[in-house]
């Protein structure tokens, strides 16, 4: 083959590459984070020499820090699920089991339930709790911001009576439909967003 054939085969082959068409964008394909997403191409080398890559005169690392890591159990009803992470501890209990329907006044379950709450949070010996209620979205809005509220007070009575720890502070709030952790669309998930959720800090060695 000649020099001058190499070539244009050569250029040829680049103008075909150049040109490929790139896959398009698939809108039933399921999102993921950013900086996850898959590539073609190679990894880069890296040169363990380049003095790019050596701290400067006088330069120091950050202090090693420990990832939170979040630990999440859930009993076997689904009545009841404990967050932990390395600053906090998070109890959610789901609704029916503390009250009757679209009652804030707490059954006979619920105070021994709650009750092993306020020995973790003894256990912890921490100052700061926080009581949140939600509901699903069923009815109106309004009507949720209300039960919810008045259902964390219920669980915050009783907490404040099994510490009965002057010297702890609690934070009282109903979030009615907001922050739902499970699809409103069906009855399984609405059980799940009807909660109450009492979350202290992890102060214990």
């Amino acid at each position: 083959m000649t020099p001058r054939l190499t070539l244009a085969v050569a250029a040829a082959a680049l103008l075909i590459v150049g040109v490929a068409p790139t896959a398009q964008a698939d809108d039933t394909a399921p999102s993921v984070p950013p900086g996850t997403e898959p590539t073609a191409s190679a990894p880069v080398e890296v040169d363990p020499n380049d003095p790019d890559l050596k701290l400067p005169a006088g330069g120091t690392l950050a202090e090693p820090k420990v990832l939170d890591i979040k630990q999440v159990v859930e009993d076997q009803s689904g009545d009841e699920r404990r967050e932990d992470t390395n600053a906090d501890v998070t109890f959610a209990l789901q609704a029916e089991v503390l009250f009757g329907k679209d009652s804030a006044t707490l059954g006979a379950d619920a105070k021994a339930r709650i009750a092993v709450i306020a020995d973790e949070i003894k256990k912890q010996n921490t100052k700061l709790v926080r009581v949140f209620g939600f509901t699903d979205n069923l009815g109106s809005s309004a009507h949720g911001d209300v039960l919810s509220k008045q259902r964390a007070d219920a669980v915050q009575a009783e907490l404040a009576g099994d510490l009965n720890n002057p010297a702890i502070t609690f934070e009282v709030r109903g979030y009615g439909e907001q922050y739902p952790i499970a699809d409103n669309s069906t009855e399984e998930g609405r059980k799940k967003n009807r909660r109450v959720e009492v979350t202290f800090p992890r102060t214990a060695n």
